[in-house]
């Protein structure tokens, strides 16, 4: 299995708030994705969820008693703890964030806080009134100022009835930030990253566009992949996609847009990765209102050129394109490698069976100054992963070269 939580040991540990039923959730996606996960409680914790059901799905003992002394898991939280590559307290109650800032030591998760050098994210969860209280407001700073990473809490209904800030991070969100933690050592760390997502769409009128059938899927991917490698990623999107988390998002619309967003971000970027399908040509004058259909059987649109976002893109980066062709996939690839003077190019046959637009997979041919890699079937976040293998290296040889 790959992805970021392979073969990662995660301690989670549960916290006495209403919202603990969500770290089950949060448990399973965790194992479902390839990590160890052992699920640490304290004592109020297991009034609202039993650790059996968290044993149920990580198929791990739970560590709930340090002072019991009948348990293999008594003594098991400094071996976890040692061992652990992230420890994640979600829910964190405001009694927890106030142990953890305060270093007390009086529980599975707050002793093991203190054990583990591994990095540390909170996710609270408690009432909006609680929440905005200065005292836990400044357990929040000492915990953001010891590096550790707090995700949410999220704005919405309570459990109190009250609406407002409070609700614990949803998984997907908690899932991304982890991902985020856990490669804040990666080989990209340090670097900026700017991915390009999404199919433009040029107005004709108010109401209809000149678009493509990209989903944006591999360019989200690139950027989730970049961000697990310790990236600051710049994501220039179009996509109808959740924005990933941990990772800066610019949504725009057409073709011009992007070239803005993405000229602007990459001023300062290690490297551009454009996965969007920015179209060609616009139309030349947009319509103030509404094309109304007559008796002509034909309409015309006078079409012009967009600007090329990659070619005016800064030559001292990496700069990685796309090729998302139908007939004679390499040699379109390679013209566009050379007319561009790309340092990469990504080329995939979008007639291919689970590799066109839309599709969870993709099959890709990588091309640059080496020669050819053709890599198989995969998932487009193990295919992100490997452009950023080709990127990573391209990165130090133009470093190289400048020293």
């Amino acid at each position: 299995m790959s992805g970021p939580f392979a073969a990662k040991r995660i301690l989670l540990g549960v916290s006495g708030s209403i919202a603990a039923y969500k770290a089950v959730d949060l448990a399973s996606k965790l194992t479902q994705a390839g990590a160890d996960v052992d699920v640490l409680m304290s004592y109020s914790a297991t009034r609202f969820v039993t650790p059996l059901t968290f044993r149920g799905v990580t198929h791990r003992p739970v560590v709930t008693d340090l002072l019991d002394p009948a348990s293999p898991e008594a003594v098991e939280h400094v071996a976890l703890a040692i061992a652990a590559d992230a420890l994640v307290v979600a829910p964190a109650t405001a009694h927890m964030l106030a142990k953890l800032a305060l270093g007390l030591a009086d529980d599975p998760i707050s002793v093991t806080a203190l054990a583990t050098g591994a990095p540390l994210i909170v996710a609270p969860a408690m009432d909006a009134n609680m929440w905005e209280h200065p005292a836990v407001q400044k357990n929040v700073e000492t915990l953001e100022s010891r590096g550790a990473m707090v995700v949410g809490p999220g704005r919405g209904r309570l459990a109190s009835g009250l609406f407002g800030w409070g609700r614990l991070a949803e998984t997907p969100e908690l899932l991304g930030r982890i991902a985020q933690a856990l490669g804040r050592k990666g080989d990209l760390a340090g670097r900026t990253v700017v991915v390009s997502a999404g199919g433009t769409a040029e107005p004709i009128d108010p109401v209809r566009v000149v678009t493509n059938r990209s989903s944006g899927k591999m360019g989200h991917a690139v950027a989730e992949a970049a961000r697990d490698r310790g990236a600051h990623v710049v994501l220039v999107t179009t996509a109808d996609l959740d924005d990933p988390p941990g990772v800066e998002t610019v949504r725009v619309e057409t073709a011009a847009e992007m070239l803005d967003a993405v000229l602007s971000a990459a001023k300062n970027a290690d490297a551009l990765v454009m996965a969007a399908a920015v179209a060609d040509y616009r139309p030349a004058e947009v319509r103030p209102e509404k094309i109304k259909k007559d008796k002509t059987d034909a309409l015309t649109v006078e079409m012009v050129r967009t600007t090329d976002i990659l070619s005016a893109a800064p030559r001292g980066i990496v700069r990685v394109g796309f090729a998302a062709e139908s007939t004679d996939l390499l040699g379109h690839a390679r013209a566009k490698l050379a007319s561009k003077d790309l340092d990469l190019i990504v080329a995939n046959d979008i007639t291919l069976p689970e590799a066109g637009f839309g599709a969870d997979t993709n099959k890709v041919t990588l091309l640059d100054a080496d020669g050819d890699e053709d890599l198989p079937l995969m998932s487009k976040y193990d295919v992100a992963y490997r452009v950023l293998d080709r990127v990573v290296r391209l990165i130090a040889a133009k470093r190289g070269a400048l020293r």
